[in-house]
């Protein structure tokens, strides 16, 4: 078991739904085979962007066993276990430890809009149920509360497997103020948005949990890299081609248009969960999305991306 958490790229997994609305076991699987051989440093199932808030507590659970199954301990498997409930969250916590995870990610609670004192005691509950990592996930915009910097450190402080945060609460000034407030030796930051990750780790953070590596895990982890190793130039140049898409990612709200483009190169069906639903057509951003892709697969530094089969 890991103790800490490695530096590097971690994709936030979609997850992929049979045309009858099932979990698609085929589909995830080929996606985790697809991000380990291009190189990401773990994986991230029932996130946000795996639509988490819709799937059944029995559809929760097995998305992360079969993660971790099919990683086969070739990388860290960090299992979305967070709820607004705490009971909840140590439930899902306790049955993604009985099945091998290598860490929790625990998001805010949402709607509630706890207090600085009912994060400290939500988080530390969690945390004293379990032995394994646990990464607080600080999004304000999804969940209506920030988790101030004071409150983490004391977590940090207090909690001997609070051991890393995933910051989407894009503030740099925030961010900043975590890295100088926390052990850099023990305590891992990592960014919640692809587009700030270089900025991030060029004031000291450590990677980064990505929506777009679900697509270009590869260049993802070449980028992020790159930073870590102090290559600013090359890093640089892979975030400029990789704006777009960046960009084009968060044209509606996640995850609806990587799971679109997902589905349009052969990874999935184009099936989400009501609320969730598909973009709208009287906008541009399936071209915006399938033009920033065709760039990138243009580019000389891109080796050619083998999309699987469309599944049409």
């Amino acid at each position: 078991m890991i103790k800490q958490i490695p530096h590097g790229v971690y994709t936030a997994m979609i997850t992929p739904f049979t045309d009858k609305n099932m979990i698609d076991t085929h589909a995830l699987k080929r996606m985790v085979d697809y991000q380990i051989n291009n190189g990401i440093d773990g994986l991230v199932p029932c996130g946000t962007t795996g639509e988490s808030p819709t799937l059944s507590h029995e559809e929760h659970d097995r998305v992360i066993q079969l993660t971790i199954e099919y990683a086969a301990g070739r990388v860290p498997v960090i299992a979305g276990t967070g709820s607004n409930a705490t009971s909840e969250a140590i439930r899902l916590s306790r049955h993604a430890q009985l099945h091998g995870v290598d860490a929790v990610l625990l998001v805010n609670p949402y709607y509630n809009k706890p207090t600085q004192k009912g994060l400290y005691l939500h988080f530390k509950a969690i945390a004293d149920s379990v032995d394994v990592p646990c990464i607080v996930y600080n999004i304000q915009g999804r969940t209506g509360v920030n988790v101030e910097t004071e409150t983490l450190v004391r977590l940090a402080s207090d909690c001997k497997n609070i051991v890393a945060v995933k910051e989407a609460s894009g503030n740099i000034v925030q961010m900043d103020d975590v890295i100088k407030r926390t052990n850099k030796d023990n305590f891992t930051i990592l960014s919640g948005d692809d587009n700030m990750a270089l900025q991030l780790i060029e004031k000291g953070g450590h990677g980064v949990v990505s929506v777009a590596s679900n697509l270009f895990p590869g260049l993802m982890s070449k980028m992020v890299h790159y930073g870590l190793e102090g290559n600013t130039k090359k890093a640089h140049e892979i975030q400029d081609l990789l704006a777009p898409f960046f960009k084009a990612c968060f044209c509606e709200t996640n995850p609806i248009p990587i799971k679109t483009v997902m589905a349009r190169y052969g990874w999935c069906n184009e099936s989400f969960r009501l609320p969730m639903c598909s973009l709208d057509e009287n906008t541009n951003h399936r071209e915006q999305l399938c033009h920033a892709v065709e760039k990138i697969a243009a580019s000389p530094l891109v080796a050619p991306l083998y999309y699987k089969e469309n599944l049409n």
